[in-house]
């Protein structure tokens, strides 16, 4: 006699249940989703202890018919598909057709539904997966499904439910997810009587983020907007400024339906780049509108994971959209301005105001920045050419704590120094003159006792300015540009204290020179095989026996990043090159951290990350450090290259360079504006 008999429908609908409905949050997603697929434009939702002893979910939507009542908790009854074809073009929430029986076989549930603005409507009351009563009812147009006891016939389940407030989150974080994936529709959230969510409904996107993560936050989102001939892509996404510790922010929204993909993720934060700090992450919505056929839905049976056909374009669209919408703006991270009351008085001040010239482009023509001939690496390198912009000041001498003057230069790599070379028969020597000698506002040594020696300045500027890179083939920066900053002193030898007409600015100096030598590195690692000078004593480095298998495989990836090796027995191995650029003391240390960052990954091993891992290391090593005492003329220097960088916001770990406080909030403070 067989052994294999058919399922009856009640035990099928509880295995089914299984998948479908792991929790109270289950629930609530697959009963929200069917309101916003009846096309209503208000959704309320009521919850007690969790979700576990009610959930109470009513729309305004088109209802269901009185046939279709009973129908509707029949198993795979749905009215979203026909056929096999319908399934590549999903455009609603549900489409299976198992989520009420699913949840009726686990509850006790009760629906009452119209389709029409009469006031009859139809009751079906279901326990367990029975049905109880069916009976006609007064009600208005729309649905509204009520959900008690869960899982009261299923003590397994229950036994594994977490903490009220566990179940709570699970549920609040869908709503949210839902309300900003649908602002025209009114969402509320109560549980206990409490209002936890209401939104107006209006389509107003902004004002659903405010609502959902704080008005703080909706203050610092930026739209962003892009369309290409699959996508188009909506939203919003926060200055890097506001960050969280998780990726719970980020919220993608594909043809209406909240989804999680780690592809769509990854591109959001590679557009952030080196905006964001280490394990931080950005808030962002983003709304993708694509032809149905270009995802597939059914990969899942809670739908949020889908699958995407041109899943690379994609992810490119996203990222380069993110950069761009970056590259546009001013991220220097400031307080909260405070606004003005009526009537409020403002103490009389002088009009302190300056016209700054605009930005002169960068260009082969401008003398002040056209690169000079190369006669030899030693004459050629930053370090030479910043020396020699330091020899104008024979007669010149600057105090420490007088801000300076400055006029209007181009914000550039270089120095601002003209640089030419000689018509000499050798043909190898430079002359450099500065671009405004006669501009000097600084006292004179003899009238200020506090300066030193312009000896002594000279030594500490040049052992200072050696460190500063001057990439001159950098393209000029794009607008809007960063400020013009006059710098008035040093706090603790670490923080730089700088001003301009708008406020007060604060320059982490390590932060700052990290850039600057972030982009000088990274555009040297583009060529570096070409930079790498042979070692008279190779570097020795040891490895474990499974390291040193790893990197015997990977050797040709340290070659394309300037860096030679070669196995020399057993584990250990020697670097016999590297770029000659490398800071000085620091080289063997960088090429171990390139080691242990080859090491950590486990696959392929992206040669365009290496080399700006590496760009990294050596930016961090051969940048100043705190607690290292600058003059006015290094703290110009330092601000100057700083405005020179593509992006002179953040170093390349994410972390903020500048901190601004606006002229109001400053007198604000001080009780200046009453």
């Amino acid at each position: 006699m067989g052994k294999i008999q058919l399922l009856s429908e009640h035990i099928a609908n509880q295995i089914a249940a299984g998948e479908v409905v792991e929790r109270p949050s289950s629930v609530v997603k697959e009963l929200v989703e069917n309101s916003v697929d009846a096309e209503s434009t208000r959704i309320d939702v009521t919850i007690e202890e969790g979700g576990l002893q009610l959930i109470r979910v009513s729309d305004n939507g088109t209802g269901m018919a009185l046939e279709d009542c009973e129908l509707a908790f029949q198993r795979h009854a749905t009215s979203k598909i026909a056929t096999s074809k319908d399934l590549f073009s999903i455009r609603t929430l549900g489409f299976r057709g198992e989520a009420l029986p699913s949840i009726a076989s686990v509850s006790r549930l009760e629906c009452v539904t119209s389709s029409a603005n009469d006031g009859l409507g139809r009751k079906i009351s279901i326990e367990g997966g029975t049905i109880r009563t069916v009976e006609e009812t007064a009600a208005s147009r729309g649905t509204e499904v009520t959900v008690r006891d869960l899982f009261y016939n299923t003590p397994a389940r229950l036994k594994y439910m977490k903490t009220i407030q566990t179940e709570l989150g699970h549920i609040s974080d869908y709503m949210y997810r839902l309300a900003l994936a649908h602002p025209g529709i009114a969402f509320s959230l109560k549980h206990n009587g409490n209002m936890l969510l209401q939104t107006l409904g209006n389509g107003d996107l902004l004002q659903v983020i405010a609502g959902i993560y704080g008005t703080a936050i909706g203050k610092q989102m930026l739209p962003i907007q892009a369309d290409s001939l699959d996508y188009t892509i909506t939203g919003f996404v926060a200055k890097p400024e506001m960050t969280r510790a998780n990726r719970g922010g980020i919220s993608t929204i594909v043809n209406g339906r909240y989804v999680r993909n780690f592809a769509l993720n990854q591109a959001l934060l590679q557009g952030y780049h080196t905006l964001l700090p280490i394990n931080r992450f950005p808030v962002a919505v983003l709304q993708i509108g694509m032809d149905p056929a270009l995802v597939d839905v059914n990969v899942h049976p809670s739908k949020l994971e889908v699958r995407f056909s041109k899943e690379a374009e994609l992810t490119a669209l996203i990222e380069s959209e993110v950069k761009r919408l970056f590259g546009r703006q001013v991220l220097i991270p400031t307080g909260n301005k405070p606004s003005a009351p009526k009537g409020a008085y403002i103490q009389e001040q002088l009009d302190l105001t300056r016209t700054i010239e605009p930005q002169t482009p960068i260009t082969p023509a401008n003398p002040v920045v056209a690169k000079a001939p190369v006669v030899s690496d030693e004459l050629d390198s930053p370090r030479v050419q910043i020396k020699e912009s330091l020899a104008s000041y024979k007669s010149e001498q600057k105090p420490d704590y007088e801000p300076a003057a400055r006029t209007a230069e181009p914000k550039s790599w270089s120095p601002p120094v003209e640089v030419q070379r000689s018509t000499s028969s050798t043909g190898g020597s430079y002359s450099s003159r500065s671009s405004s000698p006669s501009n000097n506002t600084y006292s004179s040594v003899a009238s200020n006792p506090r300066s030193v020696s312009i000896q002594q300045q000279r030594r500490t500027n040049e052992a200072f300015m050696d460190l500063l890179p001057s990439n001159q083939e950098n393209e000029a920066p794009k607008l809007p540009a960063f400020p013009r900053l006059d710098p008035i002193g040093q706090m603790h030898g670490t923080y730089l204290i700088a001003q301009n007409e708008e406020g007060l600015y604060l320059i982490d100096q390590h932060a700052a020179h990290e850039r600057i030598n972030y982009e000088y590195y990274y555009e040297r690692f583009g060529n570096p095989a070409e930079a790498s000078q042979e070692l008279l004593v190779p570097i020795t480095l040891e490895f474990t026996p499974s390291e040193a298998g790893i990197i015997s495989e990977r050797l040709s990836l340290f070659e394309q990043a300037g860096v030679f090796m070669e196995a020399f027995g057993g584990n250990t191995f020697l670097v016999r090159a590297h770029p000659h650029w490398f800071p000085s003391g620091e080289e063997k240390g960088i090429v171990e951290e390139m080691c242990e960052w080859v090491l950590s990954e486990k696959k392929a091993v992206d040669i365009a990350k290496l080399r700006e891992k590496a760009a990294i290391m050596c930016s961090c090593k051969a940048s100043i450090k705190a607690n290292q005492g600058l003059s006015v003329l290094e703290m110009e220097t330092l601000i100057d290259r700083l405005a020179g960088c593509r992006n002179p916001y953040t170093c390349p770990h994410g972390r903020p360079i500048v901190v601004s406080f606006t002229t109001y909030e400053l007198e604000k403070m001080f009780k200046r504006v009453m």
